[in-house]
C-alpha cells in the first residue's frame, strides 16, 4: 500500500466498517512506519484488474478490492486489518492477504502473531483458524460504537501457516 490507495482503501473502509472506520490519519499514520530499514509495518493492497481479454471492467490501475495491514514490535506481530470488497468475499482473497501478512510477520522475525477479530463475525474467524489462530481469551466492549466483544486470537509459529498466494495481485 502506498499513499496514493489511502484514498480508493478509505472508501472500501468505510463501506465495510461504517461504524468504526479507519481515519485517514490512522492510515497515514502506519504507512509512515511502513518503509525503509527500520520499517514496523506492512501494509498491502489487492487490484483486481478485470477481464483483459475484452478490455472492459478496471483500468490500467485496477480497483482496490481488499487489504491488509500488520504491525510488528520485538517478537510479536499483530494483524492490524484485514478487508475484503463484498463482490470478492468466498474467492480466497482473504486468505492470500492473510498469507501475506504471514510472511511479513517471518521476515520480521516475529515468533507470534496476534489479532482482535469481532465476536459475531464468523467468517473471519474460521479464516483464522483454518491458519492455526487459536482463540486466547476476549476484549469486552472493544468494538465502538456498539459494545462490541472481540475474540483475541494467536498464532504460535507463523512461518508454519505460510501458503503459497496466487490469482489476485498484491502489492506492498
Amino acid at each position: 500500500m502506498r499513499w496514493w490507495d489511502i484514498e480508493p482503501v478509505l472508501e472500501l473502509e468505510k463501506d465495510l466498517f461504517p461504524e468504526d472506520a479507519w481515519s485517514r490519519g490512522m492510515f497515514w499514520s502506519d504507512l509512515a512506519h511502513a518503509r525503509g530499514p527500520e520499517a514496523t509495518r506492512r501494509y498491502l493492497v489487492a487490484v483486481d484488474h478485470g477481464d483483459r481479454r475484452d478490455g472492459e471492467g478496471g483500468g490500467a490501475a485496477g480497483r482496490i478490492v481488499g487489504y491488509a495491514g500488520l504491525a510488528a514490535a520485538g517478537d510479536l506481530a499483530d494483524v492490524q486489518t484485514i478487508a475484503v470488497a463484498r463482490d470478492h468475499w468466498g474467492t480466497g482473497l482473504g486468505g492470500r492477504l492473510l498469507t501475506e501478512l504471514l510472511r511479513a510477520a517471518t521476515s520480521f522475525e516475529c515468533a507470534e502473531v496476534m489479532l482482535e477479530c469481532r465476536i459475531d463475525n464468523i467468517r473471519a474467524q474460521k479464516l483464522y483458524e483454518r491458519f492455526g489462530f487459536e482463540a486466547i481469551g476476549f476484549r469486552r466492549g472493544y468494538y465502538q460504537p456498539g459494545n462490541v466483544d472481540a475474540l483475541v486470537m494467536r498464532l504460535t509459529d507463523p512461518t508454519t501457516s505460510v501458503a503459497g498466494t496466487q490469482g489476485t495481485e498484491t502489492h506492498g
